[in-house]
This record gives structure tokens, sequence and C-alpha cells, in this order.
């Protein structure tokens, strides 16, 4: 099975540092042109290379996205496919219940669910007017079970992202489009996964490895794959599914 994208036209969210700039170059490394966006204008000047185009932008503001989508399809003529990575913490902690205020919960709400509805609310008639696409999210472990960090706000964001997947892969499989979405068990992939990791100690590092069954964290290559697999051709029957890359629980 031979998987690549020479031709393709490829967004993705969260490009910035982490899964998101891993799974951008991933693309980019299988031949695809690639449109890649962040809030954080420095990670994206790191992560672009090659046939990339990337903007820094807020993935909140629905004119913002449209913009962004729209030259991508008018300079390529097609979007192929769309994986939405933004999300994330947003710098925020574990916290009773009580404490969190409407800010807290909205930021995080809108990082992780908001722009993925807008960017696929965006990338939707240019793939139904091709008669195929693949959207991709990128969910998480929290959302099936509970967050490792005790973030009430994403583990419902990422619960939330799961449901949007089935309903947008009901509503676009007539068209032709594939959702599904990918959910990561714990990998080191950015700074905020790294201040995780080494908040658990020694001891708590040592369970989380010994409560995955192949017995070892997972890199982001094992996530970059995954997704590669669900926007390629050979996935073209699976659809509003989550898939868990999380070395078996």
């Amino acid at each position: 099975m031979k998987i690549e994208f020479p031709g393709r036209t490829v967004v993705v969210t969260g490009a910035g540092h982490g899964l998101g700039r891993a799974i951008a170059r991933g693309f980019a490394d299988m031949g695809a042109r690639l449109y890649a966006c962040d809030l954080n204008a420095e990670g994206l000047g790191e992560t672009s290379g090659g046939r990339m185009t990337v903007r820094a932008m807020d993935i909140a503001e629905r004119g913002a996205v449209q913009d962004f989508v729209g030259q991508a399809a008018r300079e390529t003529g097609r979007i192929d496919v769309l994986v939405n990575c933004a999300g994330g913490v947003r710098g925020q902690v574990g916290r009773p219940l009580e404490t969190i205020t409407d800010v807290d919960w909205r930021v995080i709400f809108q990082s992780n669910v908001d722009g993925a509805f807008f960017f696929s609310q965006a990338v939707a008639p240019a793939m139904k007017a091709a008669g195929k696409g693949r959207i991709v999210n990128i969910s998480s472990g929290a959302g099936l079970g509970v967050s490792l960090t005790g973030i009430q706000a994403y583990a419902s964001a990422k619960a939330a992202l799961i449901g949007l997947t089935r309903q947008l892969g009901h509503e676009l499989g007539p068209f032709g489009i594939t959702v599904n979405s990918v959910a990561p068990g714990f990998v080191r992939s950015n700074p905020a996964t790294e201040r995780q990791w080494e908040a658990y100690g020694a001891e708590g590092q040592k369970r989380l490895v010994e409560a995955i069954a192949l017995k070892r964290l997972g890199t982001p290559a094992d996530i970059v794959n995954a997704v590669l697999f669900l926007a390629s051709d050979q996935a073209g029957w699976i659809s509003g599914q989550t898939l868990s890359v999380d070395g078996g629980k």
C-alpha cells in the first residue's frame, strides 16, 4: 500500500508546533501543497518550508477561517484534505470545578471545537463540488475517557469534537467526503506535554508507561501515520470513526 499526496491541497490547523507541525511536514513529504495556520507566528516560521503557505491567525474567528481557506482554493483550485489539529489546554492546569470561570471554559471550546467547525464549514463547498474530500480531526483519549490533567473543559471539548466527527461523517458522506478522528494517547510533542511529563515525577511516569499495552510512549510519527492513512485514498470506506492511537489500553 502506497500513500502519497502529489498535487493535493491540504489544510492543517495548529501547525506551529508539536503534532500539528509533524502532521504538516508529513503531508509535505508526501508531495502535498500545504496551507498551515496557528496562533504562534514564530512556531509557524519554524514549520514552514517547501510548498507550504503559513498564516498566523485565530481559528475561532470565522471570517479569518473563510479567508484562509478561500486563498487555498483560489490558488490551487481544490481542497482535498483538512486536518483540524489546533486546540490544547491554552495554558490551563487542572483546578477544582468551582474555580473555573466562563472564560476558562469558553477559550478551550473555541480552540478545540469552534475552530474545527468553522474550518469544516469553509472546506465543505470545494469538497462537495469535487465529489470527494477528507476531514481528520485530532481529538484525544481525554474525549473518550477522562483527562490526565483534570481539565474539565478539555475533556468535554474533545468529546464534543468526536461527536462532531460522527455527525459530519453522516452529513457529508453522500458527497464522497469522509470525516474521521484520531485520538492520541500521551505523546511528548510540545512544551505543554513536556511540562505534564515532568510533573508526573519518576513514579508517575513509570505508572503511565506501565498502563500502556506496548509499554512505551507514543511519538509524533505514530500519530502522523494514522492521519496520513485516514486522509488517503485507501481509507475511502471509513467515516465517522475515532481511531485511538495510544499503544493499547
